[in-house]
């Protein structure tokens, strides 16, 4: 990750993330010294299945510019996106990113007016192409994802400026992959829940 730019997320499902988080703890806390039999073994694995999605829907989500180009990590996928890949970021729904002709959709950061929501889609038109007008010039008075894609955007336009860009044009190959810890964050818990309603 480049020391300057710290990674975009929606803060207030990290937060109610991690207070479930820390519900989950005393509750599995509470079945280790009150709870016994079959019937706890099996409350704790669903506790364990909350946790998991939890971590997988509101935990692990971002976006993060880095040294090379933007990773967009969604629930159960990662996209990444080298800066020479990169042509635009907007808002629809969602920030989206433009690489060409693909367009990546991030899961956590949403726009959540709907009247802004229906304007975007509508300004977006129906082949998703991408949004290029300005809401203000003054960063302020922006909406918090319409102020994230201008960031990767000027850090974008700043990567695409450097001397060291045109050597990394060549390798800039959009990819994406199933994140093996989100996997295994929601089939283990899955796993034991079934475990435990078989055993018995």
């Amino acid at each position: 990750m480049d020391r300057g730019v710290k990674p975009f997320t929606a803060p207030l499902s990290r937060v109610l993330g991690w207070v479930w988080i820390g519900v989950v703890v005393l509750l599995l806390i509470d079945l280790l010294v009150n709870g016994g039999g079959r019937t706890a073994v099996v409350a704790a694995a669903v506790l364990l299945c909350t946790v998991g999605a939890t971590y997988v829907l509101w935990l692990r989500p971002r976006v993060a510019a880095q040294e090379d180009g933007v990773r967009v990590v969604n629930p159960l996928r990662e996209t990444f996106v080298p800066w020479a890949a990169f042509t635009w970021a907007d808002v629809t729904d969602v920030l989206r990113i433009h690489a060409g002709g693909q367009v990546i959709r991030s899961w956590p950061l949403r726009e959540t007016k709907r009247a802004v929501v229906r304007d975007n889609l509508r300004r977006a038109g129906s082949d998703g192409g991408p949004i290029l007008e300005e809401e203000s010039d003054d960063p302020r008075e922006l909406r918090p994802v319409n102020l994230v894609a201008r960031q990767l955007r000027e850090e974008a336009q700043r990567r695409k400026a450097e001397p060291t860009a045109a050597a990394a044009d060549d390798s800039g190959a959009l990819s994406t992959v199933w994140s093996p810890d989100a996997l295994v964050a929601l089939g283990v818990p899955v796993l034991l829940l079934v475990a435990a309603l078989l055993v018995g």
